[in-house]
């Protein structure tokens, strides 16, 4: 049976910016091709597609990331009944997020705190790593803990109240759970694979890092016997770089992820439909955050090559082994020409030309190349016709299922 496997090209140029930098401030980087290229994490952009859904999706779709899972339950609890007191709240939270998700939950230490300081600034569970749950498993936790409110503690050491807080912890994932996984240290049973894999972005030719020396004047310095010297002096390294983008969805797992439908009401394709157009729509046009305010470096893509495979995942990454050189000023124009020249190439080489669907995003001349590779779009068009394109493979292969 064949797979439905999406591929995202992107090819986008970002000005003076640090997107994405190391413990010393430094922007990223690796060597590639014999040469060093500016390099945004896949971790980077995948956090900024996820921020993307915020505005895509409703946030009964979503989930939270976060080591403060029994404060966000406890909220939940607390809706459902107002007259539990906080102590009790977080008491239900944290067994409960424990039977779920084996991890420990506890108060966090704080150092040098003598027993009373700690009591008189109590704060709410947490766990010891980050913790990944959707909106529909808080809120089913939420109910369970209610349930068993008497004596929660004995209430989960019933094997089959336990089994049910793992059952609700490992169904109705959200969107964002759904395509970038889960891992639960201490639960691996309720891990979630993931269905997006987001390649670290690398620039298309060599690039070395410059650093800026800035300072900053005191407004309310204006006595005489005051230095005449700046308030504050300091350096930020930054780089600028025709980037290239690469990111594969495996919307089979997608589909076994989300399971059989996050609305009773709706086709079971529709889940998947809004999660890869929410996934595709945001990849394309999220910027990862870092140095934003002193760069403003939020530029869109060049240009984007979507295709549809049958098969299996494959970038194109290789068509800028060499680095390219920059012609009239640019790195973009020779990008492009590079890229059109080697899809054809590798596709045919391997015998999967016939298999892909191909969509273009482009602007400008110096894209025009790309062209040839598929029909060209704007973007509304292009999240639309891969929706409809999943949903109608989908279709075909629950039709062929016996």
């Amino acid at each position: 049976m064949t797979r439905t496997i999406i591929d995202l090209h992107v090819l986008q140029s970002v000005p003076p910016s640090n997107l994405n930098r190391d413990d010393t401030g430094t922007p990223k980087s690796a060597v590639y091709g014999g040469v060093r290229r500016a390099r945004v994490s896949s971790q980077a952009w995948k956090r900024a597609t996820r921020r993307s859904f915020h505005d895509l999706l409703d946030p009964s779709e979503l989930g939270v990331r976060t080591k403060r899972v029994a404060e966000l339950l406890a909220d939940r609890i607390h809706e459902l009944d107002a007259s539990i007191d906080r102590a009790e709240l977080w008491s239900l939270a944290a067994e409960t997020v424990q039977s779920a998700t084996n991890s420990k939950i506890e108060v966090p230490k704080r150092r040098g705190a003598t027993p009373k300081e700690k009591d008189e600034t109590a704060a709410a569970p947490e766990s010891k790593y980050l913790m990944f749950l959707s909106a529909r498993q808080l809120d089913g936790l939420a109910e369970l803990a209610i349930e068993g409110r008497d004596d929660i503690k004995t209430f989960f050491k019933n094997k089959d109240n336990k089994a049910r807080a793992k059952e609700i912890a490992n169904t109705r994932h959200s969107v964002d759970i759904a395509l970038f996984g889960r891992m639960v240290a201490d639960g691996a049973d309720i891990n979630v694979d993931a269905a997006a894999q987001v390649a670290h972005a690398l620039s298309v030719h060599k690039v070395e890092n410059e650093s800026d020396y800035y300072t900053a004047v005191d407004d309310h310095k204006n006595r005489e016997d005051d230095d005449l010297g700046a308030g504050m002096i300091g350096t930020v390294e930054f780089n600028s770089a025709t980037l290239y983008r690469y990111a594969a969805l495996d919307v089979d797992q997608l589909s076994r992820n989300l399971g059989k439908g996050l609305r009773e009401e709706e086709a079971v394709t529709e889940p998947v439909r809004r999660a890869v157009e929410a996934f595709v729509h945001g990849f394309i046009t999220s910027m990862p955050t870092g140095k934003s305010n002193t760069f403003g470096n939020h530029t869109l893509p060049d240009a984007v090559v979507v295709k549809i495979r049958s098969s299996r995942p494959i970038s194109f990454v290789g068509a800028f082994e060499e680095p390219c050189k920059a012609t009239g000023g640019g790195y973009l124009h020779e990008a492009a020409a590079r890229l059109a020249r080697y899809v054809p190439e590798i596709e045919q080489a391997y015998g999967v030309v016939d298999e892909a669907r191909t969509w273009v995003l482009r602007v400008g001349e110096h894209t025009e190349p790309l062209s040839e590779l598929g029909t060209r779009i704007s973007l509304p068009e292009l999240v639309s016709e891969v929706g409809e394109e999943v949903v109608h493979r989908q279709q075909a292969r629950q039709v062929a299922q016996p």
